[in-house]
């Protein structure tokens, strides 16, 4: 058998080095500008090293913002964080109970209703922008935590996802909880939800990230800046016209956005990829 060339591993190493720096030099420009006063960031060349004023340039976005908005970004994170949190577990326990329901239930139009969810794939919140604004409006929901999150909960594909796992659950597993007694929600909570964690786990990633990073349904829903997403807020520090960005106050925000996202991921890492490749149930 030919074994691959020595300079094979060498190659590999090159490209993926080749990566991080490509990925991770916005970052530390982000890093460097956020750690510097204003003068030095409109210096050219910037430096790209470390300054001393990370923590003033900190407590002065968490204490009154920056730019055009003059809302601290303590209180965007929060928001940010109250939405991602609810988009995610909103979808994650809907999108349970649907698969539940479609796979372990028997009635008229089973078939058709999950294809009916599943087809909503092609609609997402952008498409329906319009009339989902006009409703959110009409229950005077904006500027409220239910408007910016109750048009993100439902999700065709979590629900896809569970239930091509719960077809894997034996049959015989069934019969034995029946057998036992179990009631159907019994079966529920203490069979079904400790064999789902690993799916749990990774949709949870992926959901909280996907509503951390919303943009475009924080900005058409808030108007009011206490109500604002930290991403929506970094977008409003950008001056404009002949105005001065303060973009070392627009770079400790970025970092304050990226960073529990960040923290999700890493500390979920081992079961977000369980969930994702594990075949063994």
């Amino acid at each position: 058998m030919i074994g691959e060339p020595r300079w094979m591993p060498w190659l590999t190493y090159g490209v993926l080095i080749l990566g991080v720096v490509i990925i991770g030099f916005p970052v530390w420009v982000a890093i460097a500008a956020a750690t510097q006063s204003i003068e030095q960031v409109r210096d050219v060349p910037m430096s790209m090293g470390v300054g001393a004023e990370f923590f003033n340039n900190l407590r002065t976005v968490l204490d009154s913002g920056a730019g055009n908005s003059a809302a601290p970004v303590g209180r965007m994170v929060f928001n940010t964080f109250v939405v991602a949190l609810v988009i995610a577990v909103g979808k994650i326990v809907i999108s349970i109970l649907s698969a539940y329901a479609f796979v372990f239930f028997r009635f008229p139009g089973r078939t058709l209703a999950f294809w009916l969810i599943f087809i909503t794939l092609m609609l997402p919140v952008e498409v329906r922008i319009m009339p989902t604004y006009e409703v959110m409006a009409s229950l005077n929901l904006i500027n409220t935590y239910t408007g910016l999150t109750l048009p993100l909960i439902a999700s065709a594909t979590a629900t896809f996802l569970f239930r091509q796992f719960f077809m894997t659950i034996p049959p015989s597993l069934v019969d034995a909880a029946r057998i036992d007694g179990a009631s159907p929600m019994r079966f529920f909570f203490d069979v079904l939800l400790p064999l789902s964690r690993t799916n749990i786990a990774a949709l949870f990633v992926i959901t909280f990230t996907y509503g951390w990073n919303q943009y475009l349904w924080p900005l058409l829903t808030t108007t009011d800046e206490s109500m604002y997403t930290v991403v929506v807020g970094i977008k409003r520090m950008l001056a404009g016209n002949d105005a001065v960005t303060e973009w070392h106050l627009v770079m400790v925000t970025a970092l304050l956005a990226m960073l529990p996202p960040v923290l999700v991921v890493v500390g979920m890492q081992r079961w977000f990829v369980k969930g994702l490749v594990d075949s063994d149930k």
